[in-house]
C-alpha cells in the first residue's frame, strides 16, 4: 500500500470507501468533513492505494492540546492485511511531527471490532465521557438517531 496526502481527485473514491465501511452518518456530510480538513492548517487526510485502487484512509487533526483521528477506513476486501495499522502509524507520525503529545479517537458504543483493533495497537480506554451539543440544528431525520 502506498500512503499519501489526499488529492481532490480522490474525493469520489474516498466518500465511497467511507460509505462501504459504514462510517458515513446523515448528520455528518462527508464532503463537508473533507472540505474542513483540507482547509485546516492542523488537519490532514491520508489515503492508501494498492495500485490505482483507494483501499484506505485516515483523517488526523491537532487541536493544540492533542491529536485526534477520524475516518480510519479500510476496504473490507483488504481487512487483516495491515492496512489499518499502517494508516494509524502514518497518522501518528503526522501528529507527532506537529507536536501532538497524545493521539485520541472515539469509537461508537457497540463497535467491538474497532475497539479490539485499537487495543491491539496499544490504545487504552480512557476514563472520560464524551458530551456533545449541536451548535447548528442537525438534519431532521438524523436528530433522532444522533441522540
Amino acid at each position: 500500500m502506498h500512503v499519501r496526502d489526499f488529492r481532490e481527485t480522490d474525493r469520489r473514491a474516498l466518500t465511497g470507501l467511507w460509505e462501504a465501511c459504514g462510517l458515513a452518518r446523515p448528520w455528518n456530510d462527508p464532503n463537508a468533513d473533507i472540505d474542513r480538513a483540507v482547509a485546516a492548517r492542523e488537519a490532514t487526510i491520508l489515503v492508501g492505494y494498492c495500485g490505482d485502487q483507494l483501499i484506505g484512509s485516515v483523517m488526523a487533526g491537532h487541536d493544540g492540546h492533542r491529536g485526534w483521528v477520524y475516518y480510519l477506513a479500510v476496504d473490507p476486501a483488504h481487512h487483516g492485511r495491515g492496512a489499518g495499522r499502517e494508516l494509524m502509524e502514518e497518522a501518528g507520525l503526522w501528529l507527532a511531527s506537529r507536536g501532538a503529545p497524545k493521539l485520541e479517537l472515539m469509537v461508537r458504543d457497540g463497535n467491538d471490532r474497532a475497539a479490539k483493533f485499537y487495543e491491539s495497537l496499544g490504545f487504552e480506554r480512557q476514563q472520560v465521557t464524551v458530551y456533545g451539543k449541536w451548535l447548528k440544528a442537525p438534519p431532521e431525520s438524523s436528530a433522532r438517531k444522533a441522540s
